[in-house]
């Protein structure tokens, strides 16, 4: 809220140098703004009564964009990579997919290991858990185990996320 979009009557005032101006009417407030060429922006709105500041509205914006761009450039996007198994899988297409898991936990992505459970294979779960507590042992070194193997319908799976280095 800047200057007549400011709806209380009173407000709690604060010049450009910080200093407390005390309680005055809106209408003061915006005119001992105009006589030095700023505006009357409302800080805490939600306080009685509310708080607002003597300023340049144009540079606050243009700092708090400033502010919000560093902020977004500092995040850090995760996203999750599957891999898919199978009960049944051989050693060289388990080493196969093992490799790609770890490629993406090292790049900084999660891993969702799942094995899908076709046909009979499902009265044999063991088997499949057995397959994602190796393929998580494996990736022991570059991961952390999030959420153990768990099962949803046909499906099992299991959600490795990297070890941060900081």
């Amino acid at each position: 809220m800047v200057n007549d979009g400011i709806r209380a009557r009173e407000v709690r005032l604060i010049d450009q140098n910080g200093e407390q101006l005390g309680v005055k009417t809106r209408n003061e407030a915006i005119d001992i703004a105009s006589r030095v060429n700023l505006d009357v922006v409302l800080v805490a709105p939600n306080a009685k009564p509310p708080v607002a500041r003597i300023m340049d509205y144009g540079k606050y914006r243009f700092e708090q964009q400033k502010k919000d761009k560093e902020t977004r450039k500092k995040q850090k996007v995760i996203n999750v990579k599957e891999v898919r198994l199978s009960p049944t899988i051989d050693e060289h297409d388990f080493n196969t997919k093992l490799r790609n898991g770890r490629k993406f936990l090292e790049k900084g992505d999660k891993v969702k290991a799942s094995i899908r459970f076709k046909g009979r294979a499902i009265t044999h779960k063991e088997i499949g858990q057995r397959v994602l507590n190796r393929f998580a042992e494996e990736c022991k070194d570059v991961s952390t185990i999030e959420s153990r193997p768990k099962m949803d319908g046909r499906s099992m799976f299991l959600i490795l996320a990297p070890i941060n280095e900081k």
